[in-house]
């Protein structure tokens, strides 16, 4: 089965950057959309950032300017540049793809991650 596995996460002060990482593995046709959510403390899950196979981006307007999402088609990676962290960016992350695999009947289908804990300090 396919598996997002992310990695990155952890503690940082206020100001600073944290690289997120997440790495698809499994059976895979095609990534056709990747990328990151998040969910804190008392909120709902929200998206964070998420790129298509054809390089197009989706942000949140809080992130923008401060986050940065890429990707690695050919290691089947998504990457999350995050500068400038506050204190509301303290969530747990949580890959996200949507994708092609061998049993799909060429049909995408949704993965998460299991999340990665960003907490930042101010």
């Amino acid at each position: 089965q396919v598996q997002l596995v992310e990695s990155g996460g952890g503690l940082v002060q206020a100001g600073g950057s944290l690289r997120l990482s997440c790495a698809a593995s499994g059976r895979i046709i095609s990534v056709v959309r990747m990328g990151w959510y998040r969910q804190a403390p008392g909120k709902q899950r929200e998206l964070v950032a998420t790129i298509n196979n054809a390089g197009d981006i989706k942000i949140a307007e809080s992130v923008q300017g401060r986050f940065t999402i890429s990707r690695n088609n050919a290691e089947k990676t998504v990457y999350l540049q995050m500068n400038s962290l506050n204190c509301e960016d303290t969530a747990v992350y949580y890959c996200h793809a949507d994708i092609v695999d061998i049993y799909g009947w060429g049909s995408p289908v949704e993965h998460w991650g299991q999340g990665t804990q960003v907490t930042v300090s101010s």
